[in-house]
């Protein structure tokens, strides 16, 4: 496979993640690096190019984060968007303004001249913009290429150098041909190949589970959502029966999905499974508790007990030095700290906080470099069922945060049927794939209704679709109303214990996805 990579440096913007999956949609390796990396990494890992992401501050503001200099003499083609273009009209020689007034939103790119980053493309374009600074004099050696309403050098380049710069965002979809633009820049400027291929990952990522585990043995914390079910799968494929899984049953589970877990690891990829049935230990422990968050600990708190414990079994027989998990690149991206940079919102990642470092375990992670569109492709080329490749999102806490208020077992029982019964209908209908995230949620309120010629007094069940990208903002699906007058009806109809469905017609924000 090859190793040539495009070096995303991250200044803190919204878009940088958006970037690098662009890149990585090119079939082209894509990797984010603190702006702080050094040019002799980037030197070392043999980068084809770098590009230098937007992001909040002000390349005028005293203390803004600035790239090493040393970026500038590598020797291959370099790339700023919005930030980026300013701190290459700063850092080489030109000068930034302020802009009068915050250029945001759609706005008009008329070109000037040709350039190879316009290839094939004609003008003007409708782009998008977020910036308040833009370049008012231009470092020697550079030209205007396209200019906007709000800056005569919305498009720059040193052709000799083959330094480029971009005062709008190329990689947003408001963008037109935004991703022509990237395009002539990876294959036409910096010479690469769309070689970035998920049957070659599958080889390489193979050999580099055998390299780092040796002989040794791996534990596995399977839930049965994408990301663990797709590591699971990879190192079986690696190391076979070195590894074991542990699924835990915490009873808030989505029907039938234990027996689905079961039915794919150890009937198809014939894992070495160790199913748990803890959900009597959870369900003791969630008895009266009603906040949110405090479900959410007293969840995890639990989890970490019932691992632990099962683990403590495993190594008493079998030699384990290492904890898998199914981190993903975006979670190692949220670690990264830029400082200066007040609006970056920072988060650890802790996929199963404190199990590592309680059990002295060596990490495995071998979806850390793919994003989460690319773990699904993964998780097709190694023979999962695109039903369980493609599934919804399913929140860490389990229906503990879709049971509004106390949890039973009753109340769970009758969630589980009305939300099968509406993911059901979803498939049915061809609608399932069109949404980001669709679920039922238990609501701890009655009210009065009517069936044959008996009065009831049920339960109500609210459902929820949204449409959305990456969960950071979202949508209310805009569902036909056959789907859900059929969805309505059935659970009505064959749930006992509800006798009223609403829909939700919210977006995020202000609302967020999940009631809980």
């Amino acid at each position: 496979m090859s190793k040539q990579t495009i070096a995303v440096l991250d200044f803190g913007s919204q878009y940088t993640q958006v970037i690098a999956r662009r890149i990585r949609e090119c079939q082209v390796h894509s990797r984010i690096y603190s702006h702080k990396v050094s040019a002799e990494t980037l030197r070392a890992d043999g980068v084809r190019g770098v590009i230098l992401s937007g992001g909040p501050a002000s390349v005028r503001a005293k203390g803004s984060p600035r790239p090493d200099a040393a970026v500038f003499t590598l020797g291959v083609p370099v790339l700023g968007i919005c930030y980026g273009v300013q701190l290459m009209g700063e850092m080489l020689g030109g000068k930034v303004a302020g802009s009068g007034h915050r250029e945001y939103g759609h706005g008009t790119l008329n070109f000037r001249a040709g350039s190879d980053l316009l290839h094939g493309i004609r003008g003007p374009l409708r782009v998008w913009n977020s910036h308040g600074d833009k370049v008012a004099r231009l470092p020697r050696g550079f030209r205007a290429v396209a200019s906007t309403e709000n800056s005569e050098h919305a498009l720059i380049e040193d052709s000799k150098r083959q330094f480029f710069g971009i005062q709008f965002h190329p990689e947003v979809a408001h963008s037109e041909r935004g991703m022509d633009i990237l395009r002539n820049f990876l294959f036409r400027i910096c010479r690469c190949k769309a070689d970035w291929v998920m049957d070659d990952y599958v080889a390489t990522a193979v050999a580099d589970i055998r390299r780092q585990v040796g002989k040794a043995h791996v534990i596995l914390g399977l839930s049965g959502g994408v990301d663990s079910s797709v590591a699971a799968a990879l190192i079986q494929k690696a190391i076979g029966s070195q590894l074991t899984c542990v699924f835990v049953d915490n009873g808030l589970l989505r029907l039938g999905e234990r027996e689905q877990v079961e039915r794919m690891f150890r009937g198809r990829f014939k894992v070495n499974l160790r199913v748990v049935d803890a959900s009597k230990a959870f369900l003791g422990k969630l008895r009266g508790v009603q906040d949110p968050e405090r479900k959410r600990k007293v969840i995890g708190h639990e989890f970490i007990r019932v691992f632990d414990s099962e683990v403590r079994k495993i190594r008493s027989k079998t030699k384990v030095e290492f904890l898998a998990q199914g981190t993903l690149y975006p979670d190692i991206i949220e670690s990264i700290s830029i400082d200066g940079n007040p609006a970056a919102t920072i988060k650890s990642h802790h996929n199963v906080g404190g199990l590592p470092k309680r059990m002295k375990l060596r990490l495995l992670e071998p979806l850390r470099e793919l994003f989460k569109d690319e773990v699904r492709a993964l998780g097709e080329a190694l023979g999962l069922p695109r039903e369980m490749v493609w599934r919804h999102p399913f929140p860490g806490p389990g229906l503990a945060v879709r049971v509004c208020g106390d949890i039973t077992p009753e109340r769970l029982d009758i969630l589980r049927k009305a939300d099968a019964i509406f993911i059901d209908e979803l498939r049915k209908s061809g609608q399932y794939d069109k949404v980001w995230q669709a679920f039922a949620v238990f609501l701890p309120v009655r009210t009065v209704g009517v069936m044959g010629d008996e009065r009831t007094y049920d339960h109500v069940c609210a459902l929820r679709a949204v449409t959305s990208s990456d969960a950071m903002t979202a949508d209310w699906a805009h569902l036909p109303y056959e789907v859900l007058r059929k969805a309505s009806s059935r659970i009505i109809n064959e749930v006992k214990g509800f006798n009223r469905v609403c829909y939700d017609i919210s977006s995020k924000p202000p609302s967020t996805i999940e009631w809980e």
